[in-house]
């Protein structure tokens, strides 16, 4: 009798995969991260979560005139190599955007030095948590999704080099999959803008890339998981289930000063120049 395998976090994401392990063992598998590996999409990080404040997050904090930000402001910039979720993102920027005590360089170290639990802080003050911060940021995404989608997909940046690579993929006999800490419905749009169609895609919906990744380890040969974030390829490397997996830093991605700095043996940085070599052999 064939034994299936069905994901941990299956319950809630019905859509997720029920793997068939006597069938896909054998198939070779490489996992890519989202944002900050296969696009740059700080622009729509920013003004989606710009738009979640004004328009959703429903505050009594007064804002400086939401309308000045046309760009990007620069400490978003620097604050994103410490984001783990999307949620973070809708936080970081009421933060900015408040009129009184706002988060500004005079303030940003001292935020980063204790960013998690400075973030933890700020929810109980504010009496919210990370599920409606992520659904107003889902909010915010869905309203421009449908009012204008062309505007929505052009604040995505692709890395054309890591889009070809993807690419090509299939024809060296490699099954690709998307973990990303959006949701998957709009990691698809992202994905299938740029005619990237992986047979594997996770959102925040499926759980922790840990979970995903010790899921598919038993049933795919996984020759590597393309990530920006040392954290998360160091909770990879401490699971027992994932510790056997090549992980590789992406050196083009949202990084912090120190991330490249001693980096323990099972991480390994990657030029993007060099994404080839992973499959050289």
């Amino acid at each position: 009798r064939q034994r299936v395998l069905v994901s941990p976090f299956l319950g809630s994401n019905p859509s997720g995969p029920v793997i068939a392990s006597s069938k896909v063992h054998h198939q070779k598998l490489i996992l890519f991260d989202l944002d900050g590996v296969i696009i740059n999409g700080i622009d729509e990080y920013w003004f989606s979560s710009k738009l979640a404040c004004e328009k959703y997050l429903l505050t009594d904090l007064q804002y400086h005139n939401i309308n000045s930000f046309t760009e990007v402001p620069k400490i978003f910039v620097e604050i994103r190599p410490w984001v783990k979720y999307g949620w973070e993102m809708v936080l970081i920027t009421h933060e900015i955007l408040k009129k009184y005590e706002p988060l500004n360089n005079l303030t940003k170290n001292s935020f980063l030095e204790n960013y998690e639990e400075n973030c933890s802080k700020l929810l109980l003050e504010y009496s919210w948590n990370s599920i409606k911060l992520q659904r107003c940021l889902d909010e915010a995404r869905v309203f421009q999704i449908k009012n204008d989608f062309k505007k929505w997909i052009s604040l995505h940046q692709p890395f054309s080099e890591v889009v070809n690579f993807i690419k090509h993929l299939k024809d060296k006999g490699y099954k690709t999959g998307v973990i990303s800490t959006k949701g998957k419905t709009f990691t698809s749009k992202i994905l299938s803008n740029f005619n990237i169609f992986p047979e594997l895609i996770f959102g925040y919906e499926s759980g922790t890339k840990v979970d995903i990744i010790s899921t598919l380890s038993l049933s795919y040969d996984i020759k590597g998981f393309i990530e920006d974030r040392r954290k998360t390829l160091l909770n990879i490397l401490q699971n027992n289930q994932t510790k056997f997996i090549d992980c590789y830093l992406a050196e083009w991605g949202y990084l912090k000063n120190t991330d490249k700095i001693d980096l323990p043996q099972g991480i390994k940085l990657l030029k993007i120049k060099n994404l080839e070599d992973l499959v050289a052999n």
